[in-house]
């Protein structure tokens, strides 16, 4: 068993589809073993974000992970990582499979309704910036 860091963007929290989307990560057979709502400030989302501090999308992208309420989740399973990359699907949607999170539910290439680890390394960088262990509840 493995762990992934997820994060439900604001675009789907503003049209209230998070539901929807816990369901299809729990549909792929990885288990919600920790999670929380909660409104990231602008030096939180610069401090996950700083290494694309330097791209021209960065400020856009701080502004829009800043615009509303997000769900930071810890997901665990069998290869967590590269099973949740699936289910989200592409980061543009338009190039997403049919039956991924993003095909499903994203809005454009920004507001992708999701964000997950690229691999286990990051996985763990991410979870420890939004989770103490004793928030996670293995299961």
């Amino acid at each position: 068993m493995s762990r992934t860091f997820s994060i439900i963007k604001p675009d789907a929290t503003k049209r209230n589809i998070t539901g929807s989307i816990n369901n299809m990560i729990e549909d792929s057979n990885l288990i919600i073993v920790a999670q929380k709502r909660i409104k990231l400030s602008k030096e939180k989302a610069e401090g996950f974000y700083a290494v694309h501090r330097d791209k021209p999308f960065f400020n856009d992208l701080i502004e829009y992970m800043t615009s509303g309420a997000v769900i930071v989740q810890v997901l665990q399973g069998e290869n967590a990582v590269e099973n949740y990359r699936k289910i989200m699907g592409a980061t543009n949607p338009d190039n997403a499979e049919e039956g991924t999170i993003r095909k499903k539910h994203a809005l454009n290439i920004q507001e992708n309704s999701v964000h997950g680890s690229d691999s286990d390394a990051n996985a763990e960088i991410e979870i420890n910036y939004f989770f103490d262990e004793s928030e996670i509840i293995n299961n």
